[in-house]
This record gives C-alpha cells, sequence and structure tokens, in this order.
C-alpha cells in the first residue's frame, strides 16, 4: 500500500509525485503512456525572454528528480476502476491492483474533435496527434498540410510543425454545424484570438490587436479582416475561410474551402481546392475527468475552465475524502501552471499525513499558482479567472450545504 498514488504522470502528477516524496512519502504513479511527461512531451516554443521551452528536457528534469527521490512508476498501464473500501481507494489497472489512502487524479484532458466530410480518410488526425509526431517521435505527419480550426493550440502547433520543416498550408475554420458552433464563426475566433495576439511574429497583428479596445472596434475588425488572412509564421491565419470536405481515393489529397461572411455563412461560388497530404482537425482541449466521475464526485459546468470539472478548492481538495485533483482536470492551463497545481496538491497531501507542512507552506504554494496564471504566456481561455472563481465558490457551497444537512441528521 502506498502512502499516495497519482494518476496521470503530466506536470502536474510528476510535480506533485516530487512534493510528497520530498516530505518522505511512498508514492505510486501511474500512467498508460510508455514515457512520462504526459501533454509537456509535445511541447517546444520560444518564451518572451527568447529561451526556449523543450517539453521532452521538462519532463525528464522531473522524472529524474522523481526517481532520485525513489518514487515508483508504473508506466504503461491502464487504470479500469476505483473503489473505496475501508477508507481506502482501490485502485484496479492491467498490471495488478494498488490501494491508498490518498489518491491524485492528474489524467490531464483530451481533445475535440469537429466533424467534416471526409475526415475518416487516412491522412487525417487532431492537432495533439500531429505534435506527439513531429516533437516526440520526430516523425513528419506529412510534407504539407492544412490545420482547421483556429484557437490557441492549434497556432502554437502550426508554429512547431513550421519549425520541423513541415509546410502548413494555412489555419481555417470549420464548416458552421451544431457540434462547431462557435470555431466556426469568424466574430467568436477573432475576439478569441486577441488575447493571445502578444504571441503573433507579425508587429501588423500585434498592433492591430491593441486597437479593438471595444464592441465597434471588433466588428470592423473582422469585418475588414482580408479573406487571405494574415500570416503568422509564413501562414495565413485565415478567419473567413472554411473546409467543407476533405477529399481523396484512399487517403488525403486535398480539401475544399469556401468563403465566408462574418456570421460563418458559406458564400456561393466561392469554393477551391487546396492539394494537401494531411490535415489536422483542431477542436479544442476539455478536461479528462472520467476517474473522478466513477468515484462520484461532483461536479460543475463551466465554459470557462472548458468543460465539466470536479469540484475542488485552491488546495486541490475534492469534497471526497482523500480525492485530490491538479493539472487539466480542473481546467484547461499550461504546463507550468499544472506544474505548480501539483505542488499545491503534493503539500495538502503531505500536511493529511505527516503534519510537517504548515499552512503557510500550502498558502505559498497557492498564492504561486496565481502568480503562475496571471504570468502565463499561453492563456487557453480568456476568462480563467472568472472560471476559477465559479469552480471555487461551488466548492464552497456545495461543502456548506453538505454540512448543514450532516448537522440535521445528527
Amino acid at each position: 500500500m502506498s502512502d499516495v498514488i497519482i494518476i496521470g504522470a503530466g506536470p502536474a502528477g510528476l510535480t506533485a509525485a516530487i512534493t510528497c516524496a520530498e516530505k518522505d512519502l511512498n508514492v505510486l504513479v501511474i500512467d498508460e503512456y510508455f514515457k512520462p511527461g504526459g501533454r509537456l512531451l509535445g511541447q517546444l516554443y520560444e518564451q518572451p525572454d527568447g529561451t526556449w521551452w523543450n517539453g521532452i528536457k521538462e519532463s525528464k528534469k522531473l522524472y529524474d528528480r522523481a526517481v532520485e527521490l525513489g518514487v515508483h512508476f508504473q508506466l504503461e498501464t491502464s487504470v479500469s476502476n476505483i473503489i473505496k473500501e475501508n477508507e481506502k481507494w482501490i485502485v484496479f489497472t492491467d498490471k495488478g491492483i494498488y490501494s491508498t489512502n490518498h489518491l491524485l487524479l492528474a489524467t490531464g484532458s483530451a481533445e475535440s474533435q469537429v466533424p467534416i466530410p471526409g475526415w475518416t480518410l487516412p491522412g487525417v488526425m487532431s492537432v495533439g496527434a500531429a505534435q506527439v509526431m513531429t516533437n516526440v517521435h520526430r516523425v513528419k505527419p506529412g510534407n504539407r498540410g492544412v490545420i482547421i480550426g483556429v484557437n490557441v493550440l492549434s497556432s502554437a502547433i502550426a508554429m512547431e510543425l513550421n519549425l520541423a520543416g513541415v509546410e502548413v498550408a494555412c489555419l481555417t475554420l470549420p464548416h458552421q454545424n451544431v457540434i462547431s458552433n462557435k470555431q466556426a464563426n469568424p466574430k467568436n475566433v477573432f475576439e478569441s484570438l486577441l488575447h493571445v495576439a502578444h504571441m503573433a511574429p507579425s508587429p501588423l497583428v500585434k498592433l492591430g490587436s491593441k486597437l479593438m479596445v471595444n464592441d465597434l472596434m471588433k466588428e470592423l475588425g473582422i469585418t475588414f479582416y482580408p479573406t487571405s488572412g494574415f500570416k503568422m509564421w509564413g501562414i495565413p491565419i485565415q478567419l473567413k475561410k472554411t473546409v467543407i470536405e476533405i477529399y481523396g481515393e484512399n487517403e488525403v489529397e486535398g480539401v475544399v474551402v469556401a468563403s465566408v461572411n462574418k456570421n460563418g455563412e458559406i458564400i456561393k461560388g466561392t469554393e477551391e481546392k487546396i492539394k494537401t497530404d494531411f490535415v489536422c482537425i483542431s477542436g479544442g482541449l476539455y478536461p479528462l475527468a472520467e476517474l473522478a466521475s466513477i468515484l462520484g464526485c461532483p461536479f460543475r459546468y463551466i465554459e470557462e475552465l472548458g468543460g465539466y470539472i470536479p469540484l475542488h478548492n485552491e488546495k486541490m481538495e475534492t469534497p471526497l475524502v482523500g480525492l485530490y485533483v491538479a493539472g487539466n482536470i480542473t481546467g484547461i492551463e499550461g504546463a507550468k501552471v499544472a506544474a505548480a497545481q501539483g505542488k499545491v496538491a503534493g503539500l495538502t497531501i503531505a500536511s493529511k499525513i505527516n503534519k510537517f507542512v504548515d499552512e503557510i507552506e500550502i498558502n505559498e504554494a497557492v498564492q504561486l499558482v496565481r502568480d503562475t496564471r496571471s504570468n502565463a504566456y499561453i492563456q487557453f481561455h480568456p476568462d480563467i479567472e472568472t472560471g476559477r472563481k465559479k469552480i471555487y465558490d461551488e466548492f464552497q457551497q456545495f461543502t456548506s450545504s453538505s454540512q448543514e444537512i450532516n448537522e440535521k441528521l445528527a
């Protein structure tokens, strides 16, 4: 039996494992992938200070430190079920059964997909798959591709593909339907990109984004946004074109695009073909929270955090005793925020077990999460602070209501 079991070996899980091990706890980390690091493995980008953030190197640093501290890893292991029995969490995997009184879920996030005619052809993949192929396995997904879906994730990965010598013909919108919804609306996408315009290498884009200070300017901005798009890293970002079909006989041969108005409605007669040998679809990320669901952890839908979120507080505790969460299962943010949350979770768990952690240390770690969030170079959702306040308020209301009910029943 371990003092702590952590499911997920991404930045949150690894940092939590290190923090717990530094407090002399016996830690087991379980992950289904063959390498630790999670989504951190695929990340490669230049930071504001000119240095490069290399996810593979960062993952190795965390893993090596965890191993040095005696953390046990069970990789290539899938968790099939978790139950609670006699105050213990029993974790069922394809490699064995493990138990603990303190369970941390750091399962991260998964990609949403947008269906498009032809998307079952070989050569169509998620944008995250292209990132892993390129940055982790050093295999090009193809020579020339189109990315469908314009968001923070797809923009960052387009740059990474460009660095790897892969030609990205353009980033463009998905066809408007009940699933694509806001992702196919030029105005909505335009507004969502304004808060990350500082990442653009184009001075024109940076300057233009600063002028979008009110609804009128935003309306003018999308109205006069060029159909051919603005280029970033030499890649056209097309907010007024949409992919209506992916075509090919036995594999991807290209896409059919059409121009749209500012509301995402197709302008007839503007259809054209773009030849490609691969296509990436980017529908954004959502919290991977199924394990919390089977445990009966209460959830709330928080749009600003990316979907359904397990209730939790800033100390990463859920309403279920002995269950904690950290990383993108709590809302879609970057790796540095996830790692900071992992430290908070580790300290909170350690405080429950050996009492060698005081509130000051935990509060300092909580403040580090806030600071890391406010200084984040990449923000996946513009209203992340609003979302965080919502989930913490919901947690407080839930626990207060539960306490009142228990007192009445006592």
